[in-house]
């Protein structure tokens, strides 16, 4: 079951890498880097994990900052585009098969990726993630917002965690909330349908 998820999710990116890439290359996501490298002690360059790249939009974003920012992608065709767009270190793994060396990264900047994982991974791929950070590190997330709601939209498998159950589950993994906030910037509540939270481990 997990597998399968895996691979029908990550054959929906292949088939539309290109038109992803098209659609997502000018988002605006400057507001969740400075959310995440504000709570983190120390100057540049600093490791950073970009959980879930994609095509490497947020990867180049962190590089021109000054830091060391190393990707972590499934979709084979995303992981290639990110090497060129980025000019970064690109692993190709599957969220639900991570091989991650212990303590490494200041950061992980998970925007728009960790809601894919299945509800019943979630806490392992967490705690995977927790091991792979330095004492201290900062952890930045943004998920759709939902009421728990799971399956399959549209050739992909997500979870639309809810805000309370989201910090419960980060709270359990060992990780204290610095911030939240909602997304898109400006519109109302109801529309925001984007809920992003700093942790630090």
């Amino acid at each position: 079951m997990p597998e399968e998820i895996s691979q029908k999710t990550l054959e929906y990116y292949e088939r539309s890498a290109e038109r992803f890439w098209e659609g997502t290359k000018d988002h605006d996501v400057s507001q969740n880097i400075a959310a995440m490298l504000r709570h983190v002690a120390g100057a540049a360059p600093l490791s950073i994990l970009d959980f879930g790249c994609g095509p490497g939009r947020d990867l180049a974003a962190l590089r021109t900052l000054g830091h060391e920012a190393v990707g972590l992608e499934g979709c084979e065709s995303f992981v290639a585009m990110a090497r060129v767009h980025s000019g970064c270190e690109v692993l190709q793994q599957d969220f639900l098969a991570l091989n991650l060396p212990a303590a490494r990264f200041d950061a992980i900047f998970a925007n728009a990726s960790l809601f894919h994982v299945p509800s019943r991974d979630i806490r392992r791929v967490l705690e995977n993630l927790s091991a792979s950070m330095k004492a201290g590190g900062v952890f930045f997330s943004s998920n759709p917002r939902g009421s728990g709601e799971e399956g399959w939209r549209g050739g992909r498998y997500g979870v639309w965690h809810s805000e309370e159950g989201w910090r419960e589950l980060m709270a359990s993994c060992g990780f204290s909330e610095l911030e939240h906030y909602y997304r898109p910037e400006g519109l109302p509540r109801d529309q925001q349908s984007w809920f992003a939270s700093v942790w630090q481990k």
